[in-house]
């Protein structure tokens, strides 16, 4: 690797010597030093390297504005000035962050960009709060000083203008003083560095000690000897117990302060001008400051993740370091004693890591039933629903290997699999069973063998038959039966038909007179089709049909008319078919001619449809379970999940049995026997499939570290494939747990705190010249060692106290050693008990010791009291709710549902339920306590309810209209019309119409044959005009017509006549000519034949017709309807389906006809008429279970919180059900106190002993208890309510109880405590943030005590920090409404507060508005617009330099009313404006017209008021005008 890649490596290039003007010469005529090196060292970059080198990226540096063109600033500062930063970019090596060459960098990354554009927003002045009232007088007598001050609410920035004075001071005085003043004070300086004692001074210190050693050993040897040996025993215990000092070494020094005698001018004078008895201590015990110290970092542990993988995560590695020494005294605490860093592990012989990825069971069987509305949950009973449905799986998490998607993986933790998850839901579709359809029957056939090839005596079957028009889903075997035999003596297989007749032909070949007319015959099997003549042989062929041929002034018939329909289909006892035909009088016999039948002989009857009603036919069974065929059951194997095995035929029978209609089983023998279906047929057998389960996973993990509680480790596996067709059935254990082993011990540590030593005081020289020095007393330190314990008592490392046993003790504490003349006392007693009375008191005592208990001093009760009251709480306590109710919450584990039904996504959604609301108990001090004392679970309960959602319900679908269409394509509707609507989130409606239906369209066809017209013979015609000679002439005939249902067999049933074209009914009635005799005697017109063809008669003469396009000839063409809608299956609720259409045959006049008419002329069909279609299915939204409930938002106070969601499983589509908006649920947690370490208020600063200088100030804490709130101050408790609770305040472990402060002397010119931090401020522009943070600020202002002194003063202070969740503020003037010429003007934060600054200089608002001249004269005032006006009712007079002159009173116009008597008289009167009316009757109506504005012009009305006079005057005299003229 290092021969390939690194430094090293050389890179070239070519050099040579060219001319100025490019072209090449030869190298001596350059200058060989100048000669740039073709050869450098270079660092070849590998990808390893990536690992090792990186792009180390500096801070953007502070934003310089870039030269503009133009050097002109505007005078308002819009958003700020453009700029430029830059930073610096290195590729360091990241080992050691050695720089290394770009290039290795960029070869893995792009060079991050080094400069930008930046903003330097315009300038901000310092912006101060209003001042606050002023101070009392600084003196009680004489004269002093009185202060205000304010703060900064911002600071200046980007350039601003630096803060005004913070401070404003005046001079007050107040009464004489009766004594001098004095002009000293005794002042104390700050204490100095603890230092330590010197060697020789402790050894004196010791040697004066020994003398008192010896005291005690004196009085221990009077000791009894058995006490000294256990108090001796006791020691040494103590001193194994206690811990080598390695963590702490405790030193005690001491320190010393200056005590001087100032003056107020501040210089510094002897001791004896500051005249008091008792001098400050200037001496004091401390201890020596040390810092901690920590060991070398440990090596790096290796590397969490032992393989590699560049996807996944990195790893982590560890180093740690111990303490050495603990600080002591010292602000700073111990730095971290544990790093940690991600890692990778690479090289050669690292093996990839395991990756895991996600495997999903098969789909379960499709199912349409989910997806049912309510209205059509009755339908989930069927069995046969089909159509579109859904189906799921449940995915698990596996270890990825070669054969991942082939084998059955082991499950493992679900979280090892990070990739997307994969669906375990779909649509599916179950195909839908298409019913068979089959045709009409046919009409019945002749009797004939049962087969033909082999004719059997004399029986035979007359059959009719039908088609299968669709087919079933699943063969044929789902249709009716599909043919019907009679049976029937004397068959035939041939026989000849009769097609027509010829001419009548006169006997004897007389021109007219009877005679015959021979059949027109073809020969045709069983079925009706036409065969070759000679398998007729053995028919009976037609015999001639005996007619007449009417001669001259014989009555002339009409042929016979067509036989009609028969009656009934079969004849039996109480039937029997007929039919008729009948025939008309052409015309009338003349003289001597035969004359006409009479009418029953113009009408013929004959039986039809001889055959009996007995039908008969073969019925099939279903086919039953394919069997298998022991003879090939070896090749059926069962089916591999995911494989494909081949499976072996096996048999299927079912039974067929002959039927009589309406009667039931007959013996075979009355079915043909050919034609009796197979009752056999082999089929494929399916394939067995086992049942698959993955092995079982892993054991959960036990805990590894110590925890309570038993725990039970577990394992699962997964069905993976369900069994079929008689596979292996599953194992019933697929979850199995079992107990942990013991888990590790659990150890609890705590500190050992040992037993103070000895009180160190301040070595003898120091304080040997104070008073009283002789003693060995007074105030000094004690230290004592703490150790590390297991609850158990065993010692532990102190590493795992500092872990886990929270703060370190005090290692010191200020002890006192009395003198002779100090008071010594017990320790103060516990509180006695309370006795449960409210208002009671509890005591505690201490009593004096030694000497104390003689001196008067210590007697006195009022300084050193022995007994101290407090008094008990009360036990009264009240509840009462607090917050808002939670939602309504379901109980779990039953559900009443108010529908009574569950539809798909109803998991527990809807029912009674209840909502919570939070109790909280108080007691009389209105202190938050536990809610147990109230007597109360912490809640109260009312029921509620969640309404079910309803679906959208729509009436069933109504009948099919009949087609619009008796002939051809048309559309049939179904509709549905709504019922009830939605509500609570049910599915929603489909489309609806204005009057609340839906629709269902589809094309359709109607046989243009299936009803038809049908006539009776006509009349006979009924001459009008009667000859009385001869019966003929001019006249009408008369005929039935009627719409009647065509069939099989003809005509059968009337109906309305609506159903058959009207335009295809025949004439009624029409005008005739009755021949009179030797008339030549024509019969009906023949059917048209085709176009260009002629029709005949039976005259033997022709006739012919031009053909006319569109009235006797026409044309033929396709045409296609619309597509319909999408059609379902009946039981399909959604999924595939099919769009029909239809094919019709249009004639040229744009009528529709039957397709017989398109399909003789061969017209190509290139339509579809089917297409496959898909109607969305309906999916519900479908939810998950409810999660647990959270822990409490807080762990306690009046508003926490617990939640518990649920997520959705499946979204809706289509029309189905809306998923709910609420995917979460809160319930208030029950009501805790909360109790916390809080600071009281700090004392006032004290200076013992002296007026001013460096003293102290101290505080306590206190355990307080409140709601939780940021609000809620608390309220002081008793501190064993906060006995397990760390002290931190404000986020702080330790606690400042005491701190030095500074009492200024008088004449001292000091600065006041900073103030609060501002609010939190963003630099923004029209309210954007420009992202420069936010910012806060505080600041303190100088108190002057001492005019003379000013010059001492030190500078008011500001200070910032950056911090979020900042807002933008704008800054605006604001103005007091005007009083007189002048007005208050302010600026204002947006948030309300008055400031000075922030609001632009330029658009500050006037506060003075006087007119210059002053408005002198009367009723005149100073205008806005800084003119003299005059008041209401005055009008202007100006003079011609355009000031005013004086304010004349407005005359006064009264109009009388009509009540006033003096209506008809018109007065006009000045009234004075500011006087009171005096029309108080309401009688007249009084303007006041004041043509002067405030400015002395004329105001506008005026000019109109002229301009519309002068209009009328030009409109009068033009009138005249025209007058004139028109007269004239």
């Amino acid at each position: 690797m290092g021969d390939e890649c690194g430094p090293g490596g050389i890179q070239t290039r070519a050099v040579w010597c060219a001319h100025v003007e490019g072209w090449t010469t030869l190298p001596t005529n350059c200058k060989q030093p100048e000669r740039p090196d073709n050869q450098q060292s270079c660092f070849r970059v590998c990808d390893w390297h990536k690992e090792l080198y990186d792009w180390q990226i500096g801070t953007w540096d502070q934003c310089r504005p870039v030269l503009s063109r133009s050097h002109e600033k505007p005078q308002e500062c819009l958003r700020g000035e453009d700029g430029i930063q830059t930073r610096d970019i290195t590729c360091i090596q990241k080992s050691n962050g050695v720089p290394a060459e770009d290039v290795i960098c960029e070869y893995f990354e792009p060079k991050p960009r080094q400069e930008q554009a930046c903003l330097i927003p315009c300038r901000q002045d310092c912006i101060v709060a209003e001042f606050a009232p002023w101070t009392e007088c600084s003196k009680t007598c004489g004269s002093g000083l009185q202060h205000r001050t304010r703060h900064v609410v911002a600071p200046p920035q980007f350039g601003g203008s630096a803060c005004p004075n913070l401070t404003e001071f005046q001079v007050c005085q107040s009464s004489p003083c009766a004594a001098e003043e004095s002009l000293y004070s005794l002042n104390v300086g700050p204490w100095s560095m603890c230092s330590v004692p010197h060697s020789r001074q402790i050894r004196q210190a010791r040697k004066r000690g020994k003398s008192k050693d010896k005291e005690k050993d004196r009085e221990k040897a009077v000791r009894d000897p058995e006490a000294r040996e256990l108090i001796k025993k006791k020691r040494n215990r103590n001193r194994q117990n206690r811990q080598d000092n390695k963590y702490w070494d405790i030193q005690i020094g001491y320190q010393t302060r200056q005590v001087t005698c100032t003056h107020r001018n501040g210089k510094t004078a002897a001791l004896s001008f500051c005249k008091q008895d008792k001098l400050p201590i200037t001496f004091q015990s401390c201890v020596i400051t040390k810092e901690c110290q920590v060991s070398e970092w440990s090596e790096w542990t290796p590397c969490s993740k032992t393989c590699f993988d560049m996807t996944t995560p990195k790893g982590n590695r560890t180093r740690s370091r111990t303490i050495k020494q603990l600080p002591i005294g010292s602000e700073s605490e111990c730095p971290q004693l544990e790093e940690t860093e991600q890692c990778i592990t690479q090289g050669d012989g690292v093996a990839p890591c395991i990756t895991y990825g996600w495997r999903t069971t098969e789909w379960t069987e499709c199912r349409v039933d989910p997806l049912l509305n309510q209205q059509d949950k009755r339908r989930g009973n069927q069995t046969a629903l089909c159509g579109g449905g859904i189906q799921t799986r449940e995915m698990y998490c596996v270890q990825k290997y070669v054969d991942f998607f082939l084998t059955a993986s082991r499950p493992v933790d679900h979280r090892l699999c990070t990739g997307p998850l994969p669906s375990t839901s779909q649509l599916c579709h179950i195909p839908c069973p298409t019913e068979c359809e089959t045709s009409a029957w046919s009409a019945w056939g002749p009797c004939t063998y049962e087969n033909c090839d082999d004719p059997q005596a004399k029986k035979g079957f007359k059959l009719r038959k039908r088609r299968i028009t669709n087919e079933p889903t699943g063969g044929t075997g789902n249709c009716p039966h599909l043919l019907e035999a009679i049976p029937c003596e004397e068959p035939s297989c041939y026989d000849w038909r009769i097609v027509g007749l010829e001419e009548c032909v006169p006997d004897n070949e007389k021109p007219c007179g009877p005679g015959t007319q021979v059949p027109i015959v073809i020969c045709v099997n069983s079925d009706g089709e036409e065969v070759d003549r000679q398998l007729c042989r053995d028919a009976i062929y037609p015999i001639p049909v005996v007619c007449e041929a009417p001669c001259p002034k014989d009555c002339v018939l009409s042929m016979w008319s067509m036989w009609s329909s028969c009656s009934h289909t079969c004849s039996g006892k109480t039937t029997e078919g007929k039919q008729m035909r009948a025939r008309s009088i052409l015309a009338y016999a003349g003289e001597g001619g035969v004359q006409c039948p009479n009418s029953s002989a113009l009408q013929e009857t004959r039986s039809c449809n001889e055959h009996s009603c007995t039908v008969y036919h073969w019925q099939t069974g279903p086919w039953g379970q394919c069997i298998e065929d022991a003879s090939v059951s070896a090749f059926n194997s069962s089916a591999s999940w995911n494989g494909e095995a081949t499976c072996s035929v096996g048999m299927q029978t079912r039974k067929v049995i002959c039927v009589r209609v309406n009667v039931g089983q007959v013996g075979p023998k009355k079915c043909p026997e050919n034609l009796r279906p197979e009752t056999v047929r082999p089929c494929l057998l399916p394939c067995r499939r086992d049942c698959i389960v993955t092995p079982f996973s892993d054991w959960t993990l036990c805990p590894s570290s110590c925890q309570e509680g038993n725990f039970k480790q577990s394992r699962h596996r997964v069905i993976i494939q369900l069994p079929a067709n008689g596979g292996r059935e599953c194992p019933d254990t697929l979850f199995e747990e079992k107990e942990c082993e013991a888990s590790p011990i659990c150890y609890s540590y705590r500190w050992k705190t040992h037993k103070w030593r000895r009180c160190q005081l301040v070595p003898w020289y120091v304080r040997q010249d104070s008073p009283g020095a002789h003693e060995t007393c007074g105030p000094g330190l004690q230290a004592r060692a703490i150790t590390c314990r297991r609850q158990d008592g065993g010692q532990a490392d102190i590493s795992e106290c500092l872990k886990y046993a929270g703060p370190l003790p005090s290692l010191t504490q200020t002890c006192q050693i009395p003198c002779q003349d100090d008071c010594q006392f017990t320790n103060w007693s516990k509180f006695s008990s309370c006795n449960g009375d409210c208002g009671g008191v509890r005591t505690r005592k201490r009593t004096l010791i030694g000497k104390s208990k003689k001196k008067d001093k210590c007697r006195n009760s009022q300084l050193y009291p022995l007994i101290e009251n407090q008094f008990c709480p009360c036990d009264k306590y009240s509840a009462q709710p607090v917050g808002n109710w939670s939602d309504c919450i379901l109980p779990e584990g039953k559900v009443e549902v108010l529908l009574g039904m569950k539809v798909q996504g109803d998991i527990k959604e809807c029912g009674q339920g209840y909502r919570y609301q939070a109790m909280a108990c108080y007691d009389q001090n209105s202190r938050l306590v536990e809610t147990s004392r109230c007597n109360s679970h912490g809640y109260i309960e009312e029921a509620c309810i969640i309404p079910c959602p309803s679906d959208c319900k729509l009436s069933e679908w109504s009948n099919w209209s009949r087609c619009s269409k008796s002939c051809g394509s048309g559309v049939k509707v179904r509709s549905k019309w709504l019922r009830e609507k939605p509500y609570n989130g049910g599915r929603p409606c489909p489309k609806l119409d204005h009057v609340n239906q839906v629709y269902e369209v589809v094309p359709c066809h109607s046989d243009c044959s299936q009803y038809i017209w049908v006539t009776e013979p006509w009349s006979v015609c009924k001459v009008t005009n009667v000859d009385l000679k001869e019966n003929c002439g001019e006249g009408v005939q008369t005929r039935k017509v009627r719409c009647m249902l065509n069939t099989v067999d003809g005509p059968s049933d009337t109906v309305e006549d609506y159903l058959c074209d009207p335009e295809e009914m025949p004439l009624g009635a029409r005008k005739c000519t009755l021949p009179c005799p030797e008339d030549c005697v024509m019969s009906e017109w023949g059917s048209w034949s085709r176009c260009s063809l002629v029709r005949s008669v039976s005259c033997m003469n022709y006739c012919t017709e031009v053909c006319t396009l569109n009235k006797n000839c026409y044309h033929y063409d396709y045409n296609v309807t619309d597509w319909s809608t999408c059609q379902l299956s009946e039981k399909a609720v959604c999924g595939n389906g099919i769009k029909t259409r239809m094919l019709d045959c249009v004639r040229s006049d744009g009528k529709s006809v039957d397709l017989k008419y398109c399909e003789e002329l061969g017209l190509e069909k290139i339509w579809q008429m089917n297409i496959s279609c898909v109607v969305e299915c309906p999916v519900n939204c479908q939810l998950s279970d409810w999660s647990s409930w959270s822990d409490c938002s807080q762990t306690c106070g009046l508003s926490g919180k617990m939640i518990r969601r649920r997520t959705i499983n499946q979204p809706f589509q289509g029309d189905g059900r809306p998923c709910p908006s609420q995917m979460e649920q809160f319930k208030p947690c029950p009501v805790k106190p909360c109790y916390r370490w809080q600071y009281g208020q700090w004392s006032a600063c004290k200076v013992e002993d002296a007026q001013c200088g460096e003293g102290t100030r101290v505080r306590n804490i206190s355990c307080v208890v409140f709601d939780g709130s940021t609000e809620d101050v608390g309220k002081i408790v008793d501190e064993e309510f906060c006995g397990e609770i760390e002290p931190i305040i404000d986020g702080n472990k330790k606690m400042v109880l005491e701190e030095t402060c500074t009492v200024p002397c008088p004449g001292d010119c000091y600065l006041k405590e900073w103030s609060e931090w501002s609010l939190c401020q963003l630099t923004c522009v029209n309210g954007e943030d420009l992202g420069f943070g936010g910012i806060q600020v505080r600041s303190r202002a100088v108190i002057v005590q001492d005019l003379e002194n000013q010059h001492l003063c030190p500078e008011q202070a500001l200070e910032t920090r950056p911090c979020s969740d900042g807002h933008c503020y704008e800054y605006k003037w604001m103005a007091s409404p005007w009083k007189g010429s002048s007005r208050t003007v302010w600026c204002q934060r947006s948030d309300g507060l008055n400031v000075t600054g922030g609001c632009l200089v330029l658009r500050q608002p006037d506060a003075d508005r006087s007119c210059n001249p002053p408005c002198s004269q009367p009723h005149a005032y100073c205008s806005e617009t800084r003119t003299c006006s005059c008041e209401d009712g005055y009008t202007e007079v100006m003079s011609s330099d355009g000031t005013l002159e004086q304010c004349t009173l407005i005359p006064v116009v009264v109009i009388p009313t009509m009540e006033d008597k003096k209506g008809d008289v018109k007065t006009s009167r000045a009234v004075n404006p500011t006087q009171p009316s005096t029309n108080q009757s309401g009688r007249g109506r009084t303007w006041f017209l004041q043509p002067f504005g405030p400015d002395g012009r004329l105001k506008t009305w005026v000019y109109g008021v002229a301009a519309g006079a002068f209009v009328l005057l030009i409109f009068i005299v033009s009138m005249i005008y025209l007058i004139l003229v028109w007269t004239g």
